[in-house]
This record gives structure tokens, sequence and C-alpha cells, in this order.
């Protein structure tokens, strides 16, 4: 079964992608486990194209794990700002803290998983690529290959266990770091989710699901419920002298830790609760967004605020201090709505 590692390896040699965090195969060069690290956290729920410039710009502010412990938060999270799921960029900033305090990254999966923010596939990812352990990686590329390479035909998620099972079957004590990059590779270049390039796929000759004629509905999934809806109001409110009243989400749960527009929690029905007194004026649109579980649609209020205002738990950030890029999406679409109806 293993031979199977040596032929894909062959392909990966010549066919390997061309990443800013990837170090080419055959080159010698030792993979930068900060950079590895980096861009396996970025790739969580997000895609490569959507990752490269991050990656890029982070890599060039920040060139260390050294480098990005001593950042301040607000300025990662503003660099953030975009890639979503904000709960990743706060344990970023934990465990560069402590990575830089420990001298270096551990080489483990083990160790690895100790760190804030690495599960059990983020740290066989940088066990393998950045140290070479033999460990079993599987994403989402790896489990459709694996699903069709070995028709397997139960629905994910129940076929995780399995499809991991049948990845460590072929994952080699040789080049183990690469390997776990050329499945990635094949997954995504050539074993697509829809129309598949059998006809160039090192493995076509093994792929069980390919000679079934099942290739394209591999693998299976279980039917996806429909998102239910939230609503929501945000204020936006501006100072005389030009500064935004703002308000720091609580460090857990969706955005946390990151500055909004104030506002109640989100739930089936709007709630008004206005963050100071004011008039506050509906303009009479509404931003949208789409998060993992659900959709939002936040009703939009503006108001000139006198400069005596007292913010109560929020916070006048002052008008050249303010960049809408340090906002959350969500919250960025709030403000393209409202920055235009001020008088």
């Amino acid at each position: 079964m293993r031979d199977r590692a040596g032929e894909l390896l062959a392909w990966y040699d010549v066919h390997a992608r061309d990443l800013p965090w990837r170090v080419p195969p055959g080159s010698g060069a030792r993979p930068d486990p900060y950079r590895v690290w980096l861009s396996e956290v970025m790739l969580q729920q997000t895609t490569v194209a959507a990752v490269k410039s991050y990656f890029e710009r982070f890599t060039t502010l920040w060139p260390t794990v050294e480098a990005l412990a001593a950042a301040r938060d607000e300025d990662v999270m503003g660099e953030w700002a975009g890639l979503g799921y904000y709960a990743r960029a706060r344990n970023l900033l934990k465990c560069a803290r402590v990575v830089a305090d420990m001298g270096g990254f551990p080489e483990t999966r083990e160790e690895l998983m100790k760190l804030p923010g690495i599960g059990p596939y983020t740290g066989a990812a940088i066990a393998a690529i950045a140290f070479d352990r033999p460990e079993v990686v599987v994403d989402g590329n790896v489990e459709r290959v694996m699903a069709r390479l070995f028709e397997v035909t139960t629905p994910l998620p129940r076929a995780k266990p399995e499809l991991t099972e049948k990845a460590a079957l072929i994952t080699p004590e040789t080049r183990p770091g690469d390997y776990a990059q050329a499945v990635m590779d094949l997954g995504a270049t050539v074993c697509t989710p829809k129309n598949p390039a059998c006809g160039i796929c090192p493995w076509m000759g093994h792929c069980t699901a390919r000679k079934a004629g099942t290739a394209e509905g591999l693998p299976a999934k279980e039917p996806k419920k429909p998102k239910p809806v939230r609503n929501g109001i945000a204020y936006v409110g501006r100072r005389a002298d030009g500064a935004w009243l703002l308000e720091r989400r609580p460090e857990k749960g969706l955005l946390g830790g990151m500055l909004g527009w104030p506002g109640a929690e989100w739930g089936e029905v709007a709630q008004e609760a206005p963050p100071v007194a004011a008039d506050w004026r509906d303009i009479g649109a509404e931003a949208r967004h789409t998060f993992t579980h659900f959709h939002l649609r936040l009703g939009v209020r503006i108001a000139d605020l006198p400069q005596d205002t007292d913010p109560g738990p929020g916070i006048f950030v002052a008008r050249h201090d303010f960049r809408p890029s340090d906002l959350p999406t969500v919250m960025r679409k709030v403000f393209d709505l409202a920055q235009g109806r001020f008088e």
C-alpha cells in the first residue's frame, strides 16, 4: 500500500504548487515552522487564493514568530480583518507569544497540540511539513481523495474516522512532509470536487471509485440544514469632533475582542439598545453578512453626538485614529452604509 506514496511523490516533484509558505520539493531547504504554522492557521475554513495576500502581508510586517509576538493586538486584528473566524486571530497571538517564550516551536504533534489554537489536524500538519514527522494529515482535500481512492460511501462528517484510517495506510515514513502536501495538491488540482481530472491522476489505476464510475459523487455528505437568520441593530455615532463611538466585544464569542458598533445581542428579533441618549435615525438600509452557522441582518442607526457625550462602556476613537479596515467585515459593511448619511 505504501508504494502508492512513492507514486504520488514522483508526481509532486513535478507538479507541486508554488505557494509562498512552501519549500519546493528537492530544494534541500528546511521549511520554516513559523511560516508553516501561520499558513495552516490562515487556511482553516479559507481558500488558498484568499490567504496568499494575507500571508505575504503578515510575513512582511512580522517575519518571525518573535516579531508577531511583540505586535499590538489591534494591529494584528486589523490585518486579519476579512479572513473571518476571528478566534483564530486571537489564538494566533496567544500562540506566538507562548512559542516566543519557549524559544521556538515544539516538533511533535502532541506538544504542538498544547499550544493555543492548534488542534489535531494543525498539529499533524505542522509536525509533518515543518519537521518531517510521519503524521497522518487529513484536510478536506485529503478526505475527498481517500473517499474516492477507497470508494468510502459513508457520508461526511461520519466518515472522518474511516477516511483517516485509510489515509494512515499510505502515509510514508520517508518524506512525510512532502507527501502530506502532495495529497493536498492532488485534491486541489486533480481530484477536484467537480469534474475530477482522472486521466492525469497518478493514482488512476488504484482508484476504486473511478473504476466504479462513482468518483464525482464522493465524498457523500449529510444534507445541509438551512441556516437560521439573526437580526440586530448597529448604532453608528459620530461626535462633534469627528470621533466615532465604538465598543470592544467580549473576548469570548463571535468577533471576540474586536472593535465594532454598539448594539444588543443578535436574535430572532432585532432589539433596540441605543448605547447613549441621542437622536438616532434609521437610515432605511441593513447590512447583511453570513457566518458559518447563520445569516445576519443588521439595521443601521446613526446619530450626531455632542462633544461632551459620555461613551459609557464604549470608547471614542479619534477621527485620525479610526481605520475602517481594522473592523471585522460585517462592521465595515455597516460603516459603508452609514458614512455618507451624516449631515
